[in-house]
């Protein structure tokens, strides 16, 4: 048997096995936290872009079923729930500095809200989008488990919300630097606000890796960014359907 074939024996192995998956995953994660590291902490290097297109090009590459994929990556997914919910930690933490911004965080979120799923519907009829890819990205706003339960609702694409989600949320942690300097936005509690309402959990964990008071408060957006929005849209569209 020549090496070549050996090789190739190897990975189909490999690729029969979830855990050959959830290394694969971890260990894009890694390097791409490396590059971002090394570039000191350049936004366009953001690790969860880097390792995505990384783990795409290696599943497209070698005709990988994504099902086969998240077999062995969903390990990560479950984690998710139990990450987010860590948040509360810090915002436990810092609970009276929290509380002193009450009324600006209210104010906030609600306009935040309705003006992120405003622009998006407007967005999406401009280019002629269909019913259902609109529905799709109405919650684009929010952290993705929560907007794919909403897309699923008022009846989306779950599947094409998460992506949605995902690349709002990168390209908000991205970019969300460069827009606040531009703002001239110093506080870091509005800083991290900005970040998680807009970026949610990618955005948060921005915040988190720059500033701790701007990681609490992010945390504080995202969370009640997500509840808002999970009532805003399908009571929007009950009323809707009561007009029509």
């Amino acid at each position: 048997m020549t090496e070549q074939a050996r090789l190739y024996e190897v990975w189909v192995y490999l690729q029969a096995e979830p855990l050959f998956w959830l290394t694969l995953t971890i260990g894009a994660y890694l390097v791409a936290d490396k590059l971002y590291q090394s570039s000191g902490l350049f936004p366009l290097l953001n690790p969860v872009a880097l390792s995505i297109v990384f783990v795409s090009l290696c599943l497209t590459g070698f005709g990988v079923e994504y099902e086969r994929y998240f077999n062995g990556a969903k390990f990560i997914h479950f984690l998710l729930g139990p990450a987010t919910v860590a948040l509360a930690i810090p915002i436990y933490q810092r609970w009276d500095t929290v509380l002193r911004a009450k009324s600006a965080i209210l104010i906030s979120i609600s306009l935040g809200a309705v003006i992120a799923i405003t622009i998006t519907y407007l967005l999406a009829m401009m280019v002629g989008l269909d019913e259902v890819t609109t529905k799709s990205l109405l919650p684009r706003n929010v952290t993705a488990p929560i907007a794919m339960g909403i897309s699923e609702i008022i009846g989306g694409i779950p599947s094409l919300t998460a992506i949605v989600t995902v690349v709002t949320g990168i390209i908000g942690a991205a970019v969300g630097s460069f827009v606040l300097d531009m703002a001239r936005v110093k506080n870091m509690a509005a800083r991290g606000f900005a970040f998680g309402l807009a970026s949610h959990g990618i955005g948060t964990a921005r915040a988190l890796a720059k500033n701790r008071q701007a990681g609490v408060f992010a945390a504080v957006a995202m969370g009640l960014s997500g509840i808002v929005t999970a009532m805003l849209i399908p009571f929007g569209f009950y009323l809707l359907s009561d007009v029509f």
